[in-house]
């Protein structure tokens, strides 16, 4: 279970997130959208411990999410994909996987290169040389790596055609069901993202002006009104 509850956080004079809250099974998956400055990224760094919150809380299965140690908090179970292609570039793809896993299980890795076939065809290669797609699937791969029970991503369909936007968003469905993890998702390719959530948050100006199920939100005839 992952609750946000009654989250506020902010930097300096501004405020970036209002009185936002969720309540999340293990296993469901969110999308949160929301124009430029919405409070998107910031609600996912107060998740995975990379900012501290100014009221409220996270709570992972029972326990608060401590701010100022990401590294505990992966290693608790959240995985955290920032937006651009976090992979080392000058290391192979195989390395990145054993990087990404040393204080995990590297023998994991198999199972990634399972779900993701054109890893393994790559695994030799640097991940530099890679396409974009590519190397937003190698991140994808590396946070696996960690065994989370959440994983959280900013906007990955950045930068990627929208073939490729269309192969991530399988992916992702691929993964939360092959292993049971939960996902975060901020977006701003709304459509691709309701493929693949079940519930929806829309932020704006850092407050909660709709949530609810990804069906209710995809039948508003009037879904860019919200942006």
């Amino acid at each position: 279970m992952l609750e946000i509850r009654s989250l506020s956080a902010g930097y300096g004079a501004l405020n970036a997130l209002e009185g936002v809250s969720a309540r999340l099974p293990a296993g469901a998956r969110l999308g949160i959208f929301g124009h430029n400055g919405a409070g998107k990224t910031t609600l996912l760094r107060c998740l995975v411990g990379a900012h501290a919150a100014r009221a409220g809380e996270v709570v992972l299965d029972g326990e608060p999410v401590r701010p100022g140690n990401v590294a505990a908090t992966v290693r608790r179970g959240i995985a955290f994909v920032p937006q651009g292609h976090n992979v080392f570039p000058t290391l192979t793809v195989a390395q990145n996987l054993a990087t990404a896993g040393l204080l995990f299980d590297g023998g994991f890795a198999g199972e990634v290169l399972r779900i993701f076939p054109l890893l393994e065809e790559r695994r030799g290669q640097r991940a530099g040389s890679l396409s974009g797609g590519e190397q937003q699937m190698l991140a994808l791969g590396m946070a696996l790596m960690t065994r989370p029970k959440w994983l959280l991503l900013d906007e990955p369909s950045t930068g990627l055609a929208p073939v490729i936007v269309r192969d991530v968003m399988s992916q992702l469905a691929t993964v939360s069901a092959a292993f049971g993890t939960g996902l975060v998702i901020v977006e701003q390719n709304v459509p691709a993202t309701l493929k693949v959530v079940e519930h929806c948050l829309i932020l704006k100006s850092g407050r909660t002006v709709f949530e609810g199920t990804a069906a209710t939100l995809a039948a508003k005839p009037d879904l860019w009104e919200w942006f």
